[in-house]
């Protein structure tokens, strides 16, 4: 068996990001930058105020001053300020020509066009003023290539000067689910038979890291079937097998990759759960191959699947995120499998707590839908005492505000 850091460096070193596309602004939420982006122009282009008041030269004070003109964001005063002159002057608006400080209008007593100080006025030169290039210079780089893109970063842009964006094409996923004993949700099963879970809860894990799926639904234990399910994810990026990859009379789903001319890259991964998982190429198809018990697959999924399509879409750091939490009862030495325990992940006082649910078995969904992390026990760990720090997966499901 393939140790956990091997595997994930030998699937994401067979990986790389997909090609560039340019979509507008809107499009870009979620998505992996293709290059970097450099500033086409400057913000803020002039110096502007930053309170609504009075424009006026530090050297005239403590004035008083007069009210020649008015600038507003959007209709700045043409003219200049002289000696003993002011203009009135709102957040955001330019300075006028010959200004160096704004007065705060709270500061400021006016009489028609007299205008003197009330209180104490501004405390220095370039009081209350933004100046220009503040937030970044033309030729400024924005945002580096790589990063995933949310709304600020999408808001740095735009103001940077730019309506559209290139980011990496989104993975193409094929899912398909094997196995006799499977019906789609909503169709009731015969009493040999079990609704299909995986398949929903995989397409939404997927689709939700920026994938678009498209699930090729239930194929049968039969070598035929398979193949001809094989044909249709021809054009994805990455094929997800659900079940049929262990080494039973009726776990067909590799033999059938070798009889198409796939190669196998590695076959079990010394973690719990998920021991009989695989990856492969089928052509030009990145092939990774799911157990089919429901945990054992989305913790595969976590490891292996979510990390590909991270990469593929361009991710410089697709492993999943790894926190330190106290553990809140003693936990035993472990084999020389990685285990991941479902369990519930909470902030109490200082530090990140961590409890295990007490049954741990790899087909129970109402324990992994109530748990929001899964806790780490690496190869040969020595046991922890409770209060030890151990090594979590955060996990989508929800994690508290500390």
């Amino acid at each position: 068996m393939l140790p956990l850091g091997d595997a994930q460096a030998k699937l994401l070193g067979s990986l790389s990001p997909l090609p560039a596309e340019t979509v507008p602004l809107a499009a870009a939420a979620g998505r992996h930058l293709a290059a970097d982006i450099v500033a086409r122009r400057t913000q803020p282009p002039f110096a502007a105020s930053a309170m609504d008041g009075y424009a006026i030269r530090f050297a005239d004070m403590p004035g008083p001053w007069r009210l020649i003109g008015e600038s507003s964001a959007g209709a700045r005063f043409e003219g200049s300020i002289g000696a003993g002159e002011t203009a009135r002057i709102f957040t955001g608006a330019p300075l006028p020509a010959g200004a160096d400080t704004v007065m705060v209008q709270e500061d400021v007593a006016r009489d028609g066009d007299s205008v003197r100080l009330a209180l104490e006025g501004p405390p220095r030169e370039g009081a209350h003023i933004r100046a220009a290039g503040l937030d970044f210079g033309k030729g400024d780089r924005l945002v580096t290539a790589g990063t995933r893109l949310g709304a600020a970063q999408i808001g740095l842009i735009a103001s940077g000067g730019f309506a559209e964006v290139a980011v990496h094409r989104r993975p193409r996923v094929a899912l398909l689910s094997t196995g006799d004993e499977l019906v789609p949700p909503g169709v009731t099963p015969r009493p040999d038979q079990i609704v299909n879970a995986n398949g929903a809860m995989l397409a939404a894990l997927f689709t939700a890291a920026g994938a678009e799926v498209t699930d090729l639904g239930i194929v049968a234990d039969d070598r035929d079937a398979i193949g001809a399910a094989l044909a249709e994810a021809a054009g994805a990026d990455l094929l997800v097998t659900i079940g049929g990859a262990s080494v039973g009379d009726r776990d067909l789903v590799v033999p059938v990759l070798e009889a198409q001319g796939a190669a196998i890259d590695f076959w079990k991964v010394a973690i719990r759960p998920g021991k009989p998982m695989l990856t492969g190429m089928l052509r030009a198809t990145r092939v990774i191959g799911l157990p089919g018990n429901p945990v054992s697959a989305f913790v595969c999924a976590q490891l292996f699947v979510l990390p590909a399509i991270r990469r593929l879409a361009g991710s410089p750091s697709p492993l999943p995120p790894v926190l330190q939490a106290r553990a809140t009862i003693d936990l035993p030495p472990n084999d020389k499998r990685r285990d991941h325990l479902r369990a519930t992940l909470a902030w109490s006082g200082n530090a990140w707590t961590i409890t295990p649910v007490a049954r741990q078995d790899s087909s129970m969904l109402g324990i992994l839908a109530a748990s929001n992390a899964l806790l780490v026990r690496p190869e040969n760990d020595a046991g922890v005492t409770v209060g030890g720090f151990v090594p979590v997966i955060p996990l989508d499901s929800g994690i508290p505000t500390p």
